[in-house]
């Protein structure tokens, strides 16, 4: 991890409201000389449009102050939305009950109803997808 990151994150981490609040993911890209830093948080319990623009103020405020980020940026605080994929264990914790979509390493998706976060995996109550009959050929 870059040290630049590395220190963004820090940041993050100390203007989040509590320990119910954690940090997704936190990326930047440089498009046409344009930085966009992209800061992916998540709560336990669920997150509002509030916290995001609070922490978005405050980690602004903090980058201007330390001049981490020479030049223009774009600063996007967010929450990591439906389509995301779920990548931290707590994550995955906080949606015990929910139905996921899964693709294992092998390519094969599977969907079903997320049951049990362990230390090394997952356990799911997987819907077995029905076969198509064929149609019945006519005399």
């Amino acid at each position: 991890m870059s040290e630049l990151k590395q220190s963004i994150e820090e940041i993050v981490e100390k203007h989040l409201p509590d320990e119910k609040h954690f940090i997704v993911e936190v990326s930047m890209v440089n498009k046409g000389g344009k930085t966009t830093l992209s800061i992916l948080i998540d709560a336990d319990e669920g997150l509002n449009i509030q916290t995001c623009a609070d922490v978005s103020r405050a980690v602004s405020e903090e980058l201007e102050v330390q001049d981490l980020l020479p030049g223009a940026y774009v600063l996007e605080v967010s929450s990591p939305g439906l389509d995301y994929p779920l990548s931290s264990r707590r994550q995955f914790q906080k949606n015990i009950g929910r139905e996921l979509k899964v693709l294992l390493t092998t390519g094969k998706e599977l969907v079903g109803k997320l049951v049990d976060v362990e230390e090394t995996g997952v356990k799911m109550l997987v819907k077995k997808k029905k076969k198509a009959k064929k149609p019945r050929k006519r005399k």
